[in-house]
Formats: C-alpha cells, sequence, structure tokens
C-alpha cells in the first residue's frame, strides 16, 4: 500500500538510511499482539488498538517498528550482524497528537562491538536530524538501564524487589512509590489462617499440597490460571517482599544515584566516585558505559550536546542498556528516541542471543520543528 502524506523530507530521510548502508524492510500493519502485551511494558500495551482474527488469535495494529523488525529478522532466518531501516505508519493512543503518525528509523541487529554500535545509534540520530534541521542546536538525554540494575544488584536486595525496581526504571513516580514501600514496609493481610501459616513455615510442598485441595474443592481449574506451585511460590515472594525493608544508608545511595545528572564528558568520573563512597562495585556496567563514551569521542560525535540523567529510562520494557531521546534547543518535543535490546530477539523466539540497539524519529514532530524555523 502506498503511502500518503508523508512529509517533504522523507526522499531524504530514506537517502539518509541507504547511506548509512540500512536495507529498507515493511512490516504488516496488522501484528500479532502477544509480543506487544508480553515484552513492550505498561505504557505501550494500554494505548495499543486491538481487534481479533476470525480464529479468536489477538491482533493489533503496529504500535511501534522494533518488535515487528526483530520478527521478520527471526522469520527470514537472515544472518547478522544486519542493519534494517523502516518508514511507515504506526497506530497507538497519543497524550499529544494523532492516533495514527509516521515513524521512521534503523535497528541494528548482530554486531558484537557494542560500544561502537551503541555510539553509531546516537551518530546517525543525531547526524540525520542535524541535516533535516540545520543551525538547530540539538540536545541528547542518556540513561543506562544496566548501570541502574547494577546498583539495585549491589546493594544485596532480595530478587524480588530487584526486577520491581527495574521494572519501574524511568518512571519516576512508580520508582519513589516502590522506594517508599521499601522503606516503610506494608505487611501481608488477609491471608487465610491455614496458608499464612505453611507460608510462614516455608514448608513449600505442604503449602502447595494445601491450594491444590483448596482448589479441587472450589471446582477452580488449575488449567485455566497458575498452578498451585506457582500460586505458593508467588505467595512466598509477596511475604519476603513485604518484610523486606530497605535501611536508610542504602535508601540514600538509590537517592543519590538517582539524582546524578552530569554533562556526559563527566559521567564516568561521576559514576566512578559515587561507586567508590558508596562502596558498590559496579564492574561491567561501568567498563560497557566508559567503553561507549570512549566510542562516542572516537566516531566524532559532539560530546557537549549529550548529558548523562541516571534516572532517566524509557517506556518499553525490552530495553537492557544504552537509552537515549534527542530534542531541539528550545523545544521539549522528544525528535527521536532509542537504545539498546540485547534480550528481545530472544524473548521473540530467536535461537542466538543477537546484541542490538535503535532509534525511530518522530516524522510529525521533525515536520513542525522545520516548519517553526
Amino acid at each position: 500500500m502506498p503511502l500518503i502524506n508523508l512529509p517533504d523530507f522523507a526522499n531524504d530521510l530514506l537517502s539518509e538510511f541507504a547511506a548509512r548502508n540500512a536495507e529498507r524492510i515493511d512490516t504488516p500493519v496488522i501484528q500479532p499482539a502477544e509480543p506487544f502485551l508480553d515484552i513492550a511494558g505498561e505504557d505501550l500495551r494500554r494505548r495499543i488498538f486491538m481487534t481479533e482474527s476470525e480464529t479468536g488469535a489477538s491482533l493489533c495494529l503496529r504500535p511501534e517498528f522494533t518488535i515487528p523488525v526483530c520478527l521478520r529478522h527471526i522469520e527470514t532466518a537472515t544472518g547478522t550482524p544486519k542493519r534494517y531501516a523502516y518508514l511507515g505508519e504506526v497506530f497507538r493512543q497519543r497524550r499529544d497528537g494523532a492516533n495514527e503518525f509516521y515513524q521512521a528509523g534503523i535497528e541494528d541487529l548482530g554486531d558484537i562491538n557494542i560500544p561502537s554500535a551503541d555510539a553509531r545509534a546516537i551518530g546517525d540520530a543525531t547526524g540525520i536530524l542535524a541535516r533535516l534541521l540545520p543551525g538547530r542546536r540539538l540536545s541528547v538525554t542518556l540513561g543506562d538501564q544496566a548501570v541502574f540494575e547494577a546498583v539495585v544488584q549491589a546493594l544485596g536486595l532480595p530478587l524480588g524487589w530487584q526486577k520491581r525496581l527495574i521494572h519501574a526504571f524511568g518512571n519516576m513516580t512508580q520508582l519513589e512509590a516502590l522506594l517508599a514501600g521499601l522503606v516503610s514496609p506494608q505487611f501481608v493481610t488477609g491471608l487465610d489462617d491455614d496458608i499464612a501459616r505453611l507460608v510462614a513455615s516455608g514448608d513449600e510442598q505442604a503449602l502447595v499440597a494445601h491450594i491444590e485441595q483448596e482448589m479441587q474443592a472450589t471446582g477452580y481449574s488449575t488449567n485455566a490460571s497458575r498452578s498451585p506451585l506457582e500460586i505458593a511460590r508467588r505467595l512466598k515472594e509477596k511475604l519476603i517482599l513485604s518484610e523486606t525493608r530497605l535501611d536508610d544508608a542504602a535508601f540514600h545511595v538509590l537517592e543519590e544515584f538517582l539524582s546524578l545528572d552530569v554533562p556526559l564528558v563527566n559521567a564516568s568520573a561521576a559514576l566512578a566516585g559515587f561507586a567508590d563512597a558508596a562502596g558498590l562495585k559496579l564492574g561491567n556496567a561501568l567498563s560497557r558505559f566508559n567503553g561507549r563514551v570512549a566510542a562516542l569521542a572516537n566516531a566524532g560525535v559532539d560530546l557537549s550536546c549529550l548529558d548523562y540523567r541516571a534516572a532517566f529510562g524509557r517506556p518499553l520494557d525490552y530495553y537492557t542498556g544504552l537509552v537515549f531521546e534527542v530534542t531541539a534547543e528550545g523545544s521539549s518535543a522528544v525528535l527521536a528516541g532509542g537504545g539498546r535490546f540485547d534480550r528481545l530477539l530472544t524473548f521473540l523466539g530467536a535461537t542466538d542471543r543477537i546484541p542490538a540497539v535503535g532509534f525511530s524519529f518522530w516524522l510529525d514532530r521533525i515536520e513542525t520543528e522545520r516548519a517553526a524555523a
């Protein structure tokens, strides 16, 4: 289907992609909904336009391109490294702007030189925007999911709390609520006395047997929902989480980390100083961060327009490391955004682990900025 009402710079954009050896790919507008519901994150899930096939399969209008491009790569069994470019319509509810709009971008799959690939993504995004918006100074906000995960893990919190905090990364409202719960835990109430006793005893086998007996007695099918074992383990995890309290020192360490907001040229030193003062070993996450900064400098990216904000994330659950967004001076509109998603292709069915990074442009926002120039 031919694309209509494209902005006048669309062909320039495609030329930029071709010059960067990115193969243009198209994906169906109608997509299986399950990958987006399972992987993309709550923020995107609640804005998807859903439908259903005649056989009852859940479908949706394409809400973004990263997952469809990765699915196409897996389906065609294409080797890596591979760079894909796309330009097309996406459909999702937005707080501002139309619910049907154009996005374009590049997905870089399989490059094992992580720092170089990250630097290329940022360099390509800013380089293309600089051509589309000549004379406009660009600003890049950069975060790192892997560094946040390393901090949370180094604090030694229970795995359940680590998962919750990591899941909330980038959403400060949710993150602050979770931290408040860690400082002042709310104990589990309302459990049946027998279940409460069995959970507290730690006897998983007896707890599972009791839950299974109760489910059979009430006619509740184990095939329709979680199994007795899953329910038992979820109850145990809930009890552990409710009894976990983050001591004041650890809380202040997290607060200090999340408050870091520095020019990227100073970020490596700031992170090293933070880790030393807190007595945390951030290991590979910090090494990869430093490698990315060096790769950006080697690639000729203007580091003066990049800032690192420790609390910055993007509302998609598949990111695993670098996350970034680009704005133009004098405007808060995000013109481009992207990041690293090393686990996504495995989740989608790839047999091998495929490192990946990419970015998208919001064409309607770029068009607005060009018109205002």
